[in-house]
């Protein structure tokens, strides 16, 4: 199955549920696709109790694929990375299309 996750939120404790979901759908053979979108952007912050940046290097390292929106970027004026890379309405698009099912964490 092909999952697609809009993540539009920079809550830790959303965000890193969001990212243990992906995982685990990973582990199950699923593709998983993730946009970050709005404050979705900023979602690698994290916090001590909800270790984000764990879940988001294990979604990276085991074949998950994030996008982020490249206006929501700009107007932060952030950079592109591997974990936050910059992306288009375009690919979100493609995401929804391709998608068999599409979760949205806000």
């Amino acid at each position: 199955m092909k999952i697609g996750i809009i993540i539009s939120t920079d809550e830790p404790e959303t965000v890193w549920n969001a990212y243990r979901l992906a995982n685990f759908s990973l582990k199950e053979g699923d593709g998983v696709k993730v946009f970050l979108l709005a404050r979705g952007v900023e979602s690698e912050i994290g916090s001590e109790r909800y270790n984000v940046k764990e879940q988001i290097d294990q979604f990276v390292s085991s074949g998950g694929e994030i996008y982020a929106c490249g206006t929501c970027m700009k107007s932060r004026q952030m950079d592109s990375k591997d974990t936050c890379p910059l992306s288009s309405m375009k690919d979100l698009y493609q995401i929804v299309k391709e998608s068999d099912k599409l979760l949205t964490f806000g």
